[in-house]
């Protein structure tokens, strides 16, 4: 199997995001990293996640502690293989064939392949790529020059994983209420305390850690950020212990841990207090990566319930013979289908927004923040639910683990969690309207969008009339309490990702005759009620939105 070759979609998508000599390259790198997803990093997975987890040597045979993890073989090829690939390394340095930088679009193209077969190795691969940004954007050249090789490495040095550390045992999403210390000695910086959610913990090189300098004002304010070494220069490690790791429901692959700095060696990143904004910026990158990995489970979730639709027959017919099947079927492709192209055409934004942060405005500054915000909150409660249908379409097979449906279900969990609950997102979606006007910039883009669809009319009417009623919904919701307002939070962000999905599939209903019909159905899905109850959207256009030919018996 070769999850880009059968991904017409996402080929599509790069082809219009990239310019042409980016996307002859791209596309011959996909070829096989496409293929390599669908063969032996699929494999290997499988092994990681039944009998291959990352297990914690704590002492060695003296009894001195040495905090090791211990990673199976296959892992090590997968990281390996992908870093080689420049999943992260071409975002920040030259592509020897183009003889000039890559960019996020490609990165996040990899990370949606490698998401179907193995998000809680993009973990990692996230980690990595905040960390790069860090270093890239804020480190100091002499830190810069010593570690960025490192980390956005291809096989040309020694590759140094990231992690961002934030997470305490007192706090949580709570990061003003951090303890762990900064402590100056002759013009360095020692670590201590703990941190107690720890991911990529022992397979990192460098990890971002936020602490608090001696003296500093308390909050997210008094925040400073520092890079620490895993392990000295001479191999050692940096006074740096595990007290364990994490026995997580899903993502087995990547080693989360609880981490003790005893007076760990560490260095300064940009302006002193200035940690949590800094980190903050890395939070979003890590947002569209988690966006990303949701939008790949449900690419898996919907592969593996066609495939299984069409071959696993039930009285007398193929799943895909009956009209419950095929609706099914229908609302996750389509659903599918316009929330990747969704995803990725806010990563346009982002790309310009990451790379170039001075130079782009506030307005795109605000617009990709909440974009991000409404989208990783949309993708990840997706991931779920596409899960949950892939398992219910396969009956008990769905239930046993020598099917794909019960680690994509438990991967799929997480991604509500990290990088930002939906109560978290819900509040950072009513500050970016209360403080910086970002309900008036959504609604500025998505009529701009709207007045150029000259197909559909009467689809394009509905969501104008949504887009109308949600609008008055926020006015009103903006005029009460601010505690009121959070209550009213995660339906807004509801109401903006499904405006912006459905405007996004009018603009592109004028491609193709499929095109439109998918955004008729999602139209239809998301926006109205059932009004037909002889002829359901879902079930009209059945044949071209699978890309199948039913049997005369199975056409309703």
């Amino acid at each position: 199997m070769n999850f880009y070759k059968q991904d017409e979609d996402l080929q599509a998508i790069l082809r219009e995001q990239l310019d042409s000599p980016m996307f002859t390259w791209a596309d011959k790198q996909l070829q096989e990293f496409g293929r390599m997803c669908g063969e032996e990093i699929d494999q290997r997975a499988v092994h990681t996640d039944r009998e291959g987890q990352p297990r914690l040597i704590k002492y060695n045979k003296m009894g001195e502690d040495i905090s090791e993890v211990w990673v199976n073989e296959g892992y090590r090829k997968t990281v390996e293989e992908t870093y080689r690939e420049g999943i992260v390394g071409y975002v920040h340095k030259t592509i020897p064939e183009l003889n000039r930088k890559g960019n996020y679009l490609y990165s996040f193209a990899q990370g949606y392949l490698l998401s179907q077969v193995e998000p809680g190795f993009y973990c990692p691969v996230t980690l990595t790529m905040a960390t790069a940004y860090l270093i890239d954007h804020y480190a100091n050249e002499e830190i810069k020059e010593s570690y960025l090789p490192h980390v956005t490495a291809t096989g040309d040095v020694e590759l140094h994983e990231g992690a961002t550390f934030l997470t305490e045992r007192q706090g949580g999403s709570d990061v003003g209420a951090n303890e762990v210390k900064a402590i100056e000695e002759n013009g360095a910086y020692r670590i201590y305390g703990e941190k107690y959610f720890a991911s990529n913990a022992g397979m990192c090189g460098v990890a971002m850690v936020l602490a608090r300098i001696e003296g500093a004002q308390p909050g997210t304010k008094g925040l400073s950020l520092f890079l620490v070494p895993w392990r000295t220069e001479d191999g050692e490690l940096n006074r740096v212990s595990i007290r364990r790791l994490k026995d997580k429901l899903g993502v087995r692959a990547v080693p989360s841990a609880e981490v003790e700095f005893e007076g760990a060696m560490a260095f300064l990143i940009g302006e002193a207090e200035r940690g949590f904004y800094y980190m903050m910026e890395a939070l979003n990158l890590s947002r569209v990566c988690n966006a990303v990995a949701s939008i790949g489970i449900m690419r898996r979730a919907y592969t593996e319930t066609k495939s299984y639709a069409l071959e696993r027959e039930a009285f007398g017919h193929s799943l895909i013979h009956y009209p419950m099947v095929q609706d099914t079927l229908v609302r996750m492709r389509v659903k599918q289908e316009v929330e990747t192209s969704a995803v990725f055409k806010m990563i346009e934004t982002f790309d310009r927004v990451a790379r170039t942060p001075v130079e782009v405005s506030k307005k795109d500054q605000v617009l990709s923040r909440l974009l991000i915000a409404i989208l990783k909150k949309e993708t990840a409660d997706q991931s779920i639910h596409f899960a949950h249908e892939s398992i219910e379409m396969h009956g008990g097979n769905g239930f046993i683990e020598d099917f794909v449906t019960p680690r994509l279900l438990r991967d799929a969990q997480v991604l509500t969690v990290w990088e930002g609950t939906s109560n978290i997102l819900g509040l950072e979606v009513i500050r970016l309207l209360t403080k910086y006007n970002g309900h008036t910039l959504f609604w500025e883009q998505l009529e701009s969008d709207l007045e150029k669809i000259n197909i559909l009319p009467e689809e394009k009417q509905i969501v104008q009339k949504s887009l109308d009623d949600t609008k008055a919904f926020i006015d009103k919701v903006l005029t009460l309490s601010h505690e009121k307002q959070t209550y009213y939070s995660k339906t807004i962000a509801k109401k903006l990702a499904d405006l912006y999905e459905g405007v996004h599939a009018l603009a592109r209903a004028s491609e193709n005759e499929r095109k439109r019909k998918v955004a008729e159905v999602f139209v239809a899905i998301t926006f109205s009620n059932e009004t037909r109850i002889d002829d359901p959207a879902t079930l009209k256009y059945v044949e071209d939105v699978l890309g199948i030919s039913l049997p005369e018996s199975a056409k309703s």
